[in-house]
C-alpha cells in the first residue's frame, strides 16, 4: 500500500507513526509546504517571552528524525496543487526548485491544518502586524522584537493564543492593550466566568477593550470604531483560524456544516479511500452530539493517530471531542470543558449553573481559590459543562468534569467519586464533590439556584419577594444588594415570623455555602419558593459589571 500524508504537523505525523506500527511494509510518503515540521504551536509564545529560550525545542524532530525511526519520506517545501481522486494522483510542486511533480496514492490522508483569520482591517499588511500560527510566524515576531523593542503592543483578539502572548510581552516590558469586539474576553467562556479573568488581566497592567472593533492599524497605533486611538507599535491578529480546506474543495470533497471537511466515525470523506484529521476536519460534540469545529493540538494529535490506524486496517473510531481548553496568563488558569451555560440554552437544554467558590486546599496548607462553574440539565440530572478559575489545581478538576461528562455522568455522581485526600492536595470533600452536591440538591431536593441575572431582574420586577443577607453585621454594612434584609444565620431561626412564607424568598451569603444553610433553614419552617444565590455576594458584585 502506498500512502500518501498532505501536512506534517501534528495530525500528519501523528497518523503516520501509527500507520507504520501497524504496517511495516507500506510506502508512507508525506508533502508539506512549509520548512518545519512536527512542532510544538502550542509553545510558541513561551519562546517569544524567553522562557523557552531555543525554538529548536519547539521543533525536535526533522525529516531525517522520522525516516530513521518509522522509514516515512518527508517531503518540505512541497506543496500538493491538485488531488485527482478518479486516477489517485496529485499534482506537487517544489517550492524550492519551481518543479513540478506527479505522485499516486492507495489511501491519502488530509491533514492540512487551519490558517489565521486575517480581519479586514485597513493596514493589517503593515511591518508591525503580525500572526501567530506556525513557527515561521513566531521566528518573524522574535525578530521583530528584537530589533525594534516596542514599547506599545494591540493585541486584536481574546482567544487562548492571545493571551498567552499578552502575558509574556508583559514579562518583556511591553505595554499590552487587548481589543475584543465581543462584550467580553474568551468567547468560549460565559460572561459571569470571563469577568474574573478580565479583572485579574487589569490587576495585571492589561488595558481591555470590549464590544469594539479595529477600523484602522498605523505605524505606531491603532484606531477604534469610535475614533480613540491607542498607542501600538506591535500588532498581533489573534482573531481566529479557518480550516484549510481549498484543495479538499477542488477534489470534490464535502464540507461539513462548520465549514471544515466532514468525516464520518472513521475520520473517512466522502469520497473513497480520502481521509482528513486535525484542524482541516469537522468534529462532533459528545454531549450534543453535533458537529462542531473546535482546533485543538490535543484533538489534532489524537484524530491524527485514529486515522493512522484505520488506514491500515485497524478498528479505532473517533469518539467526539468536549472542546476542552486550558490557559495560563499571570499565574491564573482558565478551563473549560462540555458545554457552556450560553451554549447549553441554545440547545434547549433546561439548564441549572453553580458557581462554586472553594480553595483547592485547605488554607493552612496554603489553598488559593478557586471559581468552579457547573452547568447541568435538570430534566435529565445530567453533567453538561464546567469552567473554572483559579491559581493551583484547575487543571486536575477540569480533567475530573471532563471524564465524567464523557461517561455521561449524572451530577449526583461526582460527590461520589473517590478522589485522592489530603491537605497538601485537597479539602476534604474536594471542590469538584462540592459542585455535585449543589447541582444535586438543586435538581432533585428543591435547593433551587437563582444566578445573579436572574436576581437582578426580580429586583427589577413587581415580584412579591424578600432577600435575606445571612452574612454578619459587619458585612452586610460594608455591602450589601439592594433591597436585602440582614439577619446572621445563627439569628435567623428567631426571625422566622418577620417573613412571608408564600413570597419568593432569596439568601444570600458571602459564597454560596452559608446561604444554603438558611435556605434549608426556611424550607423546612415551610416557606414556599426558596432561592440560594449562587456564588454568593462575590459573584454577585463580580458579575454585575457583565450585565
Amino acid at each position: 500500500m502506498r500512502l500518501i500524508i498532505i501536512g506534517a504537523v501534528a495530525a500528519g505525523t501523528s497518523a503516520a507513526a501509527k500507520a507504520r506500527r501497524n504496517d511495516e511494509n507500506a510506502d508512507i510518503i508525506i508533502y508539506d509546504k512549509d520548512s518545519f515540521i512536527s512542532y510544538s504551536g502550542c509553545g510558541m509564545p513561551y519562546y517569544i517571552g524567553g522562557e523557552v529560550e531555543n525554538a529548536e525545542k519547539l521543533t525536535p524532530r526533522d525529516p531525517a528524525f522520522f525516516k530513521s525511526k518509522y522509514n516515512v519520506d518527508i517531503f518540505i517545501r512541497h506543496e500538493v496543487l491538485s488531488i485527482d481522486h478518479k486516477n489517485k494522483s496529485l499534482k506537487i510542486k517544489n517550492l524550492s526548485t519551481g518543479d513540478i511533480l506527479q505522485d499516486h496514492y492507495d489511501k491519502l490522508i488530509i491533514a492540512t491544518g487551519a490558517s489565521a483569520v486575517i480581519p479586514p482591517v485597513k493596514g493589517a499588511e503593515h511591518k508591525n502586524v503580525f500572526k501567530l500560527r506556525n513557527i515561521g510566524d513566531m521566528k518573524q515576531i522574535k525578530a521583530y522584537i528584537n530589533e525594534y523593542t516596542p514599547k506599545s503592543a494591540v493585541i486584536i483578539g481574546t482567544g487562548f493564543i492571545g493571551l498567552e502572548v499578552c502575558e509574556n510581552l508583559k514579562e518583556l516590558g511591553i505595554d499590552v492593550t487587548l481589543v475584543e469586539r465581543l462584550p467580553q474576553v474568551t468567547p468560549g467562556l460565559d460572561g459571569d466566568i470571563a469577568v474574573y479573568l478580565e479583572e485579574h488581566l487589569e490587576k495585571n497592567g492589561v488595558k481591555l477593550f470590549k464590544d469594539i472593533s479595529v477600523v484602522e492599524i498605523k505605524e505606531n497605533k491603532i484606531i477604534l470604531e469610535d475614533g480613540r486611538e491607542v498607542d501600538a507599535d506591535f500588532v498581533l491578529l489573534s482573531t481566529g483560524v479557518r480550516p484549510n480546506t481549498e484543495l479538499a474543495v477542488k477534489a470534490g470533497i464535502e464540507l461539513g456544516v462548520t465549514g471544515a471537511i466532514k468525516v464520518n466515525e472513521k475520520m473517512m470523506t466522502n469520497v473513497k479511500d480520502i481521509y482528513s484529521c486535525g484542524d482541516c476536519s469537522e468534529q462532533y460534540h459528545v454531549v450534543t452530539g453535533k458537529p462542531v469545529y473546535r482546533p485543538m493540538g490535543s484533538t489534532a494529535n489524537k484524530t491524527g493517530r485514529i486515522t493512522g490506524d484505520v488506514v491500515t486496517g485497524g478498528n479505532l473510531s473517533f469518539r467526539g471531542i468536549l472542546g476542552t481548553g486550558i490557559f495560563k496568563v499571570f499565574g491564573m488558569t482558565v478551563a473549560l470543558t462540555g458545554l457552556s451555560e450560553r451554549e447549553a440554552k441554545k440547545e434547549g437544554y433546561h439548564v441549572v449553573a453553580y458557581h462554586n467558590i472553594k480553595p483547592n486546599k485547605p488554607e493552612y496548607m496554603g489553598g488559593k481559590e478557586m471559581v468552579i462553574k457547573g452547568i447541568a440539565d435538570k430534566d435529565t440530572g445530567k453533567l453538561l459543562g464546567a469552567q473554572i478559575v483559579g491559581f493551583e489545581g484547575v487543571d486536575k478538576r477540569i480533567d475530573v468534569f471532563v471524564t465524567a461528562i464523557s461517561y455521561k455522568a449524572q451530577v449526583e455522581d461526582l460527590f461520589h467519586l473517590d478522589l485522592a485526600y489530603a491537605p497538601p492536595f485537597s479539602t476534604t470533600k474536594d471542590p469538584v464533590m462540592y459542585t455535585g452536591m449543589i447541582l444535586d440538591n438543586a435538581i432533585h431536593s428543591d435547593r433551587k439556584l437563582i444566578s445573579s441575572e436572574e436576581l437582578k431582574e426580580l429586583i427589577k420586577s413587581e415580584k412579591n419577594y424578600q432577600l435575606i443577607d445571612a452574612r454578619a453585621v459587619s458585612q452586610y454594612e460594608q455591602d450589601h444588594i439592594e433591597t436585602a434584609v440582614n439577619v446572621p444565620h445563627a439569628k435567623l431561626r428567631d426571625s422566622l415570623d418577620k417573613f412571608d412564607k408564600e413570597a419568593i424568598t432569596v439568601t444570600y451569603c458571602n459564597k454560596g455555602v452559608t446561604g444554603n444553610a438558611a435556605q434549608n433553614i426556611l424550607l423546612n419552617h415551610g416557606f414556599k419558593e426558596v432561592y440560594n444565590l449562587s456564588g454568593g455576594h462575590k459573584n454577585y458584585i463580580k458579575t454585575m459589571k457583565t450585565l
